[in-house]
């Protein structure tokens, strides 16, 4: 053999190579094509009035005072992490989306476990306990400041008269738990179906095996179940934080905020700032600040538990 038919399959393998790249690369943009028009949404709707928000958040521009907009730097930063009832607003946010992911994901494992077992009726049981989740948030509100939580006629008030419990205003006396109340409410059938999803993907023969094995129900949760809960709690509670951090409507029907910021929240807050207060530079910094610790905070979470399912899926 010569060295021209040594190299011969390189040289023809080249074009080959090069075709293939050409035709893989057509045929990812034929399958990007139909997203083209989604994503060009989603820049116009999110990233553009994005964009306008950080150029509003360096003017100082107070609709009270007409001609006193002017490129100010970030001093409305400055003002934003100086501003006392920011920081308690915060902290409001904070215990909020805690508080009401850790209840409902303590409710929805509660509830998933029991509609994991075979008893009459228990498909009306669970659209039942689904309904919540698909009320309108304001109408939810509305329910439970008016039906529930209403000194004279609320059904709360109603249940704990037997035990000697006057006519308590709720809303007004524990705002922030109220709008918690709501919200737990409301968040908890998400958390059980999630939850209940798991434990339908559990494999049966390994519960089986233990119970053979003498585990009882205590420790067949604590060493099984729970383990395999872990990545289906873990991101109900990304998503429930995602979706509770945007909570507005429950503040402003039940408390409106008050008794001063006590049950405020920041998307509440800013919206006081800038449609009762005409500061539509320091909105536009407290909505900045918002925006990236939770885009910071979701992140991480989301890599996490990303990492939590491929790891147990390679496992596998």
């Amino acid at each position: 053999m010569t060295a021209t038919d040594v190299d011969s399959p390189r040289t023809e393998s080249a074009p080959v190579v090069r075709r293939e790249r050409t035709i893989s690369k057509a045929e990812g943009w034929r399958r990007r094509g139909p997203l083209l028009p989604a994503m060009v949404f989603a820049i116009v709707v999110t990233q553009i009035p994005f964009l306008f928000t950080l150029y509003y958040s360096t003017q100082s521009w107070n609709l009270v005072r007409p001609g006193s907009r002017e490129f100010n730097w970030l001093n409305n930063y400055v003002d934003v992490f100086r501003d006392s009832q920011f920081r308690q607003v915060a902290l409001n946010t904070v215990i909020m989306i805690v508080g009401t992911v850790i209840i409902s994901v303590v409710l929805g494992l509660l509830l998933a476990l029991l509609l994991d077992r075979k008893f009459i009726g228990r498909s009306l049981v669970r659209t039942l306990l689904i309904t919540p989740f698909l009320i309108t948030p304001v109408a939810g509100a509305l329910i439970w400041k008016t039906t529930m939580f209403d000194p004279v006629f609320g059904l709360i008030n109603f249940a704990l008269s037997p035990f000697g419990v006057d006519q308590i205003d709720w809303v007004s006396r524990f705002p922030l738990a109220a709008v918690m109340t709501n919200l737990v409410w409301q968040w908890t059938p998400f958390m059980m179906l999630l939850i209940l999803a798991g434990l339908q993907s559990m494999p049966k023969d390994i519960a089986e095996a233990a119970r053979v094995d003498g585990a009882g129900p205590f420790a067949l949760f604590r060493e099984l179940t729970l383990p395999h809960l872990r990545r289906f709690i873990e991101l109900g509670a990304v998503l429930g934080a995602i979706y509770l951090i945007n909570t507005f409507d429950a503040v402003y029907m039940m408390t409106s905020g008050g008794p001063g910021v006590a049950s405020s929240n920041l998307p509440f807050y800013i919206y006081q700032r800038a449609f009762l207060g005409f500061d539509i530079g320091q909105a536009a910094a407290m909505g900045v600040v918002t925006v990236v610790a939770t885009i910071v905070v979701s992140t991480l979470a989301l890599r996490l538990i990303f990492k939590s399912f491929s790891g147990n899926e390679e496992a596998a």
